[in-house]
């Protein structure tokens, strides 16, 4: 027994040794270096200080730099209650973030799976049997007693990683688990911005509604004047069809914002993982008694930062750049493979006829046997494994580069629709006004009889799509920025890594 114990403690220890020195060697396969991306020094959209103003602007884009507590909640700028409660309640429900996060968690699974590779494997064994040969075998022994065997050790089985393929695969590992966290950041930004438009395209279509139903209830008086004009000898009967005709076309106009407003709040709840009416109760909002709008709006500035800024903040580029990384260690593992395997295997149990001798020290086994194995007839295909590696990795940083300019182009993109959607809004701003006031004059001119009642429809239609269009542009204002946020990747915070402190003595 001494013997064996001495013998365990060897193999302990040689174990040790060689893994603490082969873990300290360079493992075979490229080192992983991040790539280092040419970026403009600023986004060429940038209206504020240092960009290039293009009209008059109600909400300013800056360089400065990116504030990760605003950006990590940007909808809360919009002064929303109810839209940042629904992004709340998505982050909390919606399926494909829970998704998301069930495929973090596969991907946690399978980094330990290959860092389990470091160590031994150990088994317990043991087995009981009774036996008896046959008498007519003619062999020596046959047909003595029956004979019993009773048996129980420990297995264990050990692959040196000399040359580093075991870790490489776990540097690939871990680069697919930071992949996986930044897909389900991905899915986070998306998800605030896809339920911040959805809620602007739904109070879009009820502020429509309370400008048509405005411009309904002007159509009805007009078609009552036009009546009252005709029974007094003051009118045409053309005079009140034309107006039936104008009522009737924007009546039809309705039930088409209706549907909208009702698509809107099935994908709301959809989006929080509800089915599609849940949240009709909720979001329903009866028409306002003023004209005040039902879009919410931000008018402070958005501090866009600097193109750079995109590598740390954007997790679709986090994430190719940790795909590099994998590919680049999974270079590594096909290299290896040039390389021989080194293991070894131990045993030591108990071995007895009789169960009662069995835990004697006369009944002990061991084994300890180092083996090597080495695909040297082998290495065409290896090397074309290699090549393939190398291809993914090369793959992967085009992925990469690809997903930088995407990244830029979609800044830009956003930087110029809201500035060109704010010079549109000023302009409707001024259009509304004025058709208003035509309204106004062409309607007291034809009440007092020296106007053409066609300047009066014609000025309530001029105005109702004014209206209309002033509505749709202050979405699309919301919506610019809603973008501009997105594109910058706002949506999710670093976590803070806990700090420690020291114990007083």
């Amino acid at each position: 027994m001494p013997h064996a114990i001495r013998s365990i403690a060897l193999l302990t220890l040689i174990s040790g040794t060689l893994v603490t020195s082969m873990w300290g060697c360079k493992a075979v396969g490229p080192d992983y270096k991040p790539p280092q991306p040419a970026m403009p020094e600023q986004f060429v959209g940038l209206t504020g200080p240092g960009g290039n103003p293009t009209g008059t602007q109600s909400t300013e884009t800056t360089a400065d730099p990116l504030a990760p507590g605003a950006i990590a909640s940007w909808w809360t700028t919009l002064n929303d209650p109810v839209l940042s409660s629904l992004v709340d309640r998505a982050i909390a429900s919606n399926l494909d973030l829970r998704l998301a996060e069930a495929r973090l968690r596969e991907a946690r699974a399978l980094r330990g799976i290959e860092d389990s590779r470091r160590f031994p494997t150990v088994d317990a064994v043991g087995d009981a049997s009774r036996s008896r040969s046959s008498e007519n075998t003619g062999q020596p022994g046959a047909g003595l007693d029956d004979q019993n065997r009773f048996a129980a050790g420990i297995d264990a089985s050990w692959e040196i990683d000399v040359f580093g393929g075991i870790r490489r695969a776990i540097e690939a590992a871990d680069a697919d688990l930071l992949a996986a966290e930044e897909d389900k950041r991905a899915i986070l930004v998306s998800l605030a911005a896809e339920v911040a438009l959805n809620y602007i395209e739904l109070r879009q279509f009820q502020q429509r509604r309370f400008v048509a139903d405005n411009s309904i209830k002007t159509q009805r008086d007009t078609v009552d004047l036009t009546r009252s004009r005709l029974d007094a000898g003051l009118a045409a009967e053309l005079e009140v069809a034309q107006s039936q005709a104008q009522l009737a076309t924007r009546l039809s106009q309705r039930p088409p914002l209706l549907t909208g407003e009702r698509a809107a709040m099935y994908r709301l709840a959809v989006l929080l993982g509800q089915h599609p009416g849940a949240l009709i109760g909720e979001l329903t909002s009866e028409v306002p008694d003023t004209a005040s709008t039902l879009v919410p709006k931000t008018t402070s500035a958005i501090a866009a930062g600097l193109p750079s800024d995109l590598l740390r903040r954007r997790p679709d580029i986090r994430r190719a750049e940790r795909q590099i990384a994998a590919a680049t260690a999974r270079v590594g593992v096909a290299t290896a493979d040039l390389f021989p395997r080194f293991s070894l295997t131990g045993a030591f149990g108990l071995e007895a006829e009789e169960l009662d001798y069995l835990f004697d020290a006369s009944s002990r086994t061991w084994l300890i046997a180092p083996a090597v194995r080495w695909n040297i007839f082998d290495r065409g295909r290896i090397r074309r494994t290699i090549d393939a590696a190398n291809e993914r990795e090369q793959q992967a940083m085009i992925a990469y580069e690809q997903t930088v300019l995407i990244a830029l182009e979609d800044v830009e993109n956003a930087l110029v629709r809201l500035s060109n959607e704010q010079e549109r809004n000023s302009a409707l701003r001024d259009a509304v006004a004025s058709n208003r006031r035509a309204v106004e004059l062409a309607d007291e001119r034809y009440r007092s009889g020296v106007g053409d009642f066609l300047d009066v429809l014609d000025g309530q239609r001029l105005l109702y799509d004014s209206e209309d269009a002033l509505v749709a542009s202050d979405a699309e204002l919301t919506r610019a920025v809603i973008t501009l946020y997105r594109a910058l990747g706002g949506g999710w915070q670093e976590p803070v890594p806990a700090t420690s402190e020291e114990p007083k003595n």
